[in-house]
């Protein structure tokens, strides 16, 4: 995110792609806005990190996942 929001040139970005600046313009442009969504918010957490159960039982709702009927 850090990176999307400063387009200031950064050495160690400079394996970025150029077709990946265009989200950038866009969020310059104000047509996209992109913010920190901590675990506890972000239900995509349970298919890229080892979560607990408590937290994993916690965003099933959030993915339309319930109980069995």
């Amino acid at each position: 995110m850090a990176i999307a929001k400063n387009l200031v040139f950064h050495a160690h970005t400079t394996h970025i792609e150029i077709q990946y600046h265009y989200v950038c313009e866009l969020i310059q442009d104000g047509i996209v806005e992109i913010s920190y969504c901590p675990t506890e918010e972000n239900g995509a957490d349970i298919f890229t990190k080892a979560l607990g159960r408590e937290q994993i039982l916690r965003h099933f709702p959030k993915l339309g996942i319930g109980p069995r009927r």
